[in-house]
């Protein structure tokens, strides 16, 4: 595998990609979480997607696992792996990159074609997860504040989003430190989400307008 794309590259941003076997040896430290389809994974500077793509195989054989005899049951909790996937990137061919990849990892496992219903679904999901933005400045390329969404499986095919603001999610550290004057204040009491979306099944989330996720 090539690690670096040009020396250029390297002088301007840093840019060394992660060789696949550094990738599983990292996510085994985790192998418990990475292996639950519904635990959140960020990865700010995700590149062209090494360590995403591993993490949703993961999520993947596991919903194989459990949700395997059931095709329903198998394409829902596969798209709630997908969900809980997140990136950042600065590069805008390397996130273009990521998406492509992530998508054709996805779409293998459930043999969607392009005209799924399921397939348009993930594209949504990955539009919004996988942000062209700077981790640093917590902006996507346009200048923005970040947002990303948390969803939630709601079961009987509906999903539950709620958009919350990356600046506001990093703070939660600092409330959880010991000695902390809000380290007795649950979550819910500190961090409220941006927006909170009505449920939507695959196909309402797939037929949303490009602009609207």
């Amino acid at each position: 595998m090539n690690l670096v794309k040009s020396k250029q590259r390297v002088a301007d941003h840093g840019e060394v990609f992660t060789p696949p076997w550094m990738v599983e040896a990292m996510l085994d430290l985790v192998k418990d979480e990475s292996e639950r389809i519904d635990s959140r994974f960020l990865e700010p500077a995700c590149g062209s997607g090494n360590f995403i793509v591993q993490i949703l195989r993961r999520k993947l054989a596991a919903v194989e696992r459990k949700y395997g005899k059931s095709d329903f049951e198998r394409r829902h909790y596969a798209l709630l792996g997908l969900m809980c996937i997140y990136g950042i990137e600065l590069l805008a061919d390397n996130i273009a990159e990521c998406r492509a990849n992530v998508l054709e990892v996805f779409a293998d496992y459930l043999q969607l074609e392009e005209a799924d219903e399921l397939y348009r679904a993930a594209t949504q999901v990955l539009r919004h997860n996988l942000v062209h933005g700077d981790a640093l400045t917590m902006r996507d390329h346009n200048g923005q504040a970040i947002t990303f969404a948390e969803w939630g499986y709601l079961g009987k095919g509906k999903y539950q989003r709620r958009d919350f603001r990356f600046d506001t999610l990093t703070g939660a550290s600092k409330f959880s430190e010991e000695g902390s004057l809000f380290a007795d204040l649950g979550k819910h009491e500190i961090f409220t989400p941006v927006t909170t979306h009505p449920p939507m099944t695959v196909g309402e989330l797939a037929a949303l307008p490009k602009d609207c996720i």
